[in-house]
């Protein structure tokens, strides 16, 4: 089996702007955060991002990276409104396509399986059609003739996910409570990274959980990254909850001071910038 490993630096080089990168976790939990700070440090801009957004999306958003963002919430969880992301939204920084969360889940089905679309009853009856203008109904072929919302496929250039953890072929496993759909994002990408706590030899995978917990498989996975806390601040169960102090220190801090503190260098500048800021 190949050896996938590449660092963050890495990946962020193959990555390029213009492209529609969906991130995976879910609001301030289990956010591939290491792999966003090394998109940070890059040039690249003019995105296209899906995601079930947290700080992912607020840091993103305040830098400027982002050109139109397709998601159903932007949030920090123990803070409901991610400040970085409004502050950009009010200003009209991006476009924005908000969608019901299953709609959302029912597009990245429809990209892991190359359809076109697939059909939803999320968004029937709501305001997400009428705020999203190219959106489609199709009616049922058979007697029921029901109508459906047909969900576009959510397509990705490029997936960033992080797991607790993961072998040098791309196979990866989470441990906490809830997969999020980091899969589906890997199967819905042309090209997918994976960041993880740890990296393991394939058969202590099979040694760590049931077998559910093997969530992402290799061939869906372009590069491996090897990135302890690397969903610090959010949380990344069971390894460790979210830094509500930090994130705290991130709401609270104006974009350019919270940019300039801690993301102006490596990421071992920013893990020491923590140490510091706490």
């Amino acid at each position: 089996m190949r050896d996938k490993t590449t660092t963050a630096d890495g990946v962020a080089a193959r990555l390029a702007s213009g492209m529609t990168l969906g991130i995976g976790g879910w609001g301030s939990r289990r956010k591939p955060m290491a792999l966003v700070r090394a998109v940070l440090r890059s040039e690249i801009t003019d995105l296209t991002v899906v995601s079930y957004g947290g700080p992912d999306v607020g840091m993103l958003a305040a830098a400027g990276r982002i050109r139109k963002l397709v998601t159903p919430f932007v949030t920090l969880d123990s803070i409901p409104l991610e400040p970085h992301y409004r502050a950009a939204r009010e200003r009209g920084a991006f476009a924005q396509a908000e969608i019901d969360e299953a709609m959302f889940l029912w597009g990245l089905r429809a990209a892991a399986h190359r359809l076109p679309f697939l059909p939803v009853r999320a968004g029937l009856g709501s305001d997400v059609m009428r705020i999203n203008p190219g959106l489609r109904t199709v009616t049922s072929p058979y007697a029921d003739g029901e109508t459906f919302v047909a969900m576009p496929a959510l397509r990705l250039d490029a997936a960033l996910v992080h797991v607790n953890r993961a072998d040098r072929s791309g196979n990866g496993q989470y441990l906490g409570p809830d997969p999020y759909f980091d899969d589906l994002f890997c199967a819905a990408a042309d090209t997918a990274y994976v960041s993880c706590e740890r990296i393991v030899d394939t058969a202590e995978l099979a040694t760590g959980g049931p077998p559910q917990t093997l969530l992402i498989k290799r061939h869906t996975v372009t590069g491996v990254v090897e990135a302890p806390h690397g969903a610090h601040f959010t949380s990344c169960a069971p390894d460790y909850g979210r830094d509500e102090s930090f994130q705290r220190t991130y709401a609270g801090t104006p974009w350019p001071d919270f940019a300039a503190r801690f993301l102006a260098g490596d990421e071992r500048a920013y893990r020491s910038a923590v140490g510091e800021g706490t």
